[in-house]
């Protein structure tokens, strides 16, 4: 297993999906989110908050229509951050209706515009919008460091198998303390 550290000085935290709608799976990790967007706001890092959300399914909702059915709407409770988790002015939030952040977003150029190389992941569903947002990142040559006691999803399983896929070939693998001491 590959051991290395974020370079702080270029590092933003991503916070994938916190919203009411995960709230459940979201739950379990919100103590150790919360307590790494403290940190990256005390050392005045990037932080940047994704959210899922659909205007209008039949133009927007592509294979996630089809596979799911249920997709969140903007502007409904589910769609909100979870309480809590309020984004600071000069915090990003980044819209999207895929499971990778970086699909037909302005995350990359924003994370590119400050300087950001190294990007800590966390948030919901460890095996869909996180890893493929982990895995876009790498392939834009971001170094990725994927907080497991950060990320949730609905199935134990799928939470290991996400973690030996990202460390083998896609990032490192931190938990919260190892951040925030």
């Amino acid at each position: 297993m590959r051991r290395r550290f974020p370079d702080l000085d270029r590092s933003a935290l991503l916070v994938i999906d916190m919203q009411n709608y995960f709230l459940r799976i979201a739950g379990r990790i919100l103590g150790n989110v919360q307590k790494l967007v403290d940190f990256f706001r005390k050392k005045g890092l990037p932080i940047v908050y994704t959210m899922h959300g659909h205007k209008d399914p039949e133009k927007d909702g592509g294979m996630l229509l089809e596979w799911w059915g249920d997709l969140i709407m903007e502007g409904s409770w589910e769609h909100k951050l979870i309480e809590g988790l309020n984004p600071l002015p000069g915090e990003k939030v980044v819209k999207k209706n895929r499971y990778s952040a970086f699909y037909g977003t302005e995350l990359e150029a924003f994370l590119r515009g400050k300087g950001v190389t190294d990007l800590v992941i966390t948030g919901v569903m460890t095996n869909l919008c996180c890893e493929t947002t982990a895995r876009d990142a790498f392939v834009r040559d971001f170094r990725v460091f994927f907080v497991e006691d950060a990320t949730s999803t609905s199935h134990p399983d799928f939470h290991r198998a996400t973690l030996l896929n990202i460390s083998y070939g896609f990032g490192i693998i931190l938990k919260t303390e190892d951040l925030v001491g």
